[in-house]
């Protein structure tokens, strides 16, 4: 190792360690020239690849200090099988692409980024945005897409906001995304259920609500259905669109894993609407980095005033920074080469999951697993409880999600469990279906036996997972 790398490896592990805390000044060149032996040169060449790195920051006529000290440690348990996040798996989150766009955002658009910006987002944003959008048959113009802190926010204000139609009753499938339904039961809002089933919805059905029930919007997943996986056919999403005009309603359509699309002739039912009676929602969450809390809405023409107005007087307007990074991000080529990764990465855990169940669960289980997508639906036969077998499996150090916190309080629920397959690898699936089944044939053989625990007994294990 020369002089150079020592000096550098010295200072790193100084940082690493918090022997030299945040904020601390360092020692000056010429302090660690001496310490060293070697030329000032060699120091500031140290202290150079330090700062690229953001260690360190140079303050003129002053010197050196430290950015921050060693990481934070927070790692998952060992043996940890984790079937109920959502997160992305940090291990392929792309950091270092999407820290050379942050740098590069800064050098370009400096002069904007500590100012308010436009609700509605950045222009130049949008009209990449547009462009990203048409690749998956979805043409929007810049001016009907708004980007959004998440698409949390989305959903929340289509929620508050007045629409057009003058109705105020929210059609939700059932089971459907918990951070819908806890937005509606903050707000007080009517809501009402229709089952969404691997076939789709009842479309008979959908049309009663629609005619009947002063439906204001109907809020669905068109594909890659969280908690099941499950995706409409193309007929299903022109008929909710053909009936959404029909009977005047909107459909706030959530697509959210539309960049993991296999299928890229699989529309999404914007594409079906001719009328504007369809919000678009799309994250970037689910496939890059969630605390940018970036997505967008393409909004009908009716629309775009109110949104915006609700919008600035939640926010202002979203982060300019990662607005930024998210248009150089998207304009360089890394986020199309980042997402075929992502894609196949979850389409290749989906077949080992397919395969997994296969082999390990018996008959009376039902698995519908879809071929892309994150999450999939296990249903349990009777005598054996979602949040019964939830418990036993947190002892085995499997995490799995009961299904009945994604229905509205009074729509029967279906005894089932969400697995999502995002922050898992091979080895971990097949050993957490394995140990599903397992614990499956445990509560079944005590079901039979007539020695069940009663739910009281289960009160705690649930709370500590709610």
């Amino acid at each position: 190792m020369n002089k150079y790398e020592h000096v550098k490896r010295y200072i790193k592990d100084q940082l690493q360690s918090n022997a030299i805390k945040p904020g601390a000044k360092l020692m000056s060149i010429r302090e660690i020239s001496s310490q060293f032996a070697c030329s000032k040169n060699t120091v500031i060449r140290a202290y150079d690849d330090l700062e690229k790195e953001h260690l360190i920051y140079s303050v003129p006529k002053s010197g050196y200090y430290a950015v921050q000290g060693a990481a934070s440690d927070v790692q998952a348990t060992a043996g940890l099988i984790d079937f109920s996040s959502a997160a992305p798996d940090p291990e392929v989150m792309p950091y270092e692409d999407f820290q050379h766009c942050l740098n590069r955002a800064i050098a370009l658009y400096q002069d904007q980024l500590f100012s308010y910006t436009d609700p509605q987002g950045f222009l130049t944003l949008r009209q990449s945005l547009a462009k990203h959008l048409a690749d998956s048959q979805i043409f929007a113009r810049p001016e009907h897409i708004c980007v959004v802190s998440g698409s949390q926010q989305a959903l929340h204000l289509a929620n508050v906001m007045p629409f057009p139609n003058g109705k105020s009753t929210v059609l939700v499938e059932q089971p459907a995304y918990s951070g819908m339904l806890r937005s509606l039961e903050l707000l007080h809002i009517k809501a009402v259920g229709i089952a969404r089933t691997k076939d789709g919805v009842d479309l008979e059905e959908l049309e009663r609500h629609f005619r009947n029930n002063n439906i204001k919007f109907f809020y669905t997943v068109s594909r890659y259905h969280n908690p099941t996986g499950w995706s409409y056919t193309q007929e299903q999403k022109k008929q909710i669109a053909r009936l959404a005009s029909k009977y005047d309603v909107y459909i706030v359509e959530d697509d959210y894993l539309g960049d993991l699309e296999i299928d890229r002739k699989a529309d999404p039912i914007y594409s079906y609407d001719t009328t504007g009676h369809v919000i678009y929602t799309r994250s970037f969450s689910k496939v890059m980095l969630p605390g940018l809390r970036l997505a967008l809405a393409v909004l009908p023409k009716r629309l775009i005033e109110t949104f915006t107005l609700f919008k600035s007087s939640n926010d202002l307007s979203t982060a300019a920074l990662s607005q930024a990074a998210l248009e150089i991000y998207l304009n360089s080529g890394m986020f199309d080469r980042h997402v075929t990764h992502m894609r196949s990465r979850y389409r290749e855990r989906m077949k080992v999951l397919q395969d997994a169940s296969l082999r390990y669960l018996a008959p009376r289980i039902q698995v519908d697993a879809p071929q892309g997508g994150i999450f999939c639906s296990i249903t349990l036969p009777d005598g054996i409880d979602a949040w019964e077998i939830a418990a036993a499996l947190r002892q085995q150090e499997v995490l799995v999600t009961p299904s009945d916190r994604f229905y509205l309080p009074a729509f029967p629920s279906e005894n089932a469990l969400r697995v999502s397959v995002i922050r898992t690898d091979d080895q971990q699936i097949h050993n957490g279906i394995r140990r599903i089944a397992e614990a499956a044939d445990r509560l079944a053989e005590v079901a039979a036996s007539g020695q069940m625990r009663s739910a009281r007994e289960w009160h705690s294990s649930r709370n500590a997972m709610m």
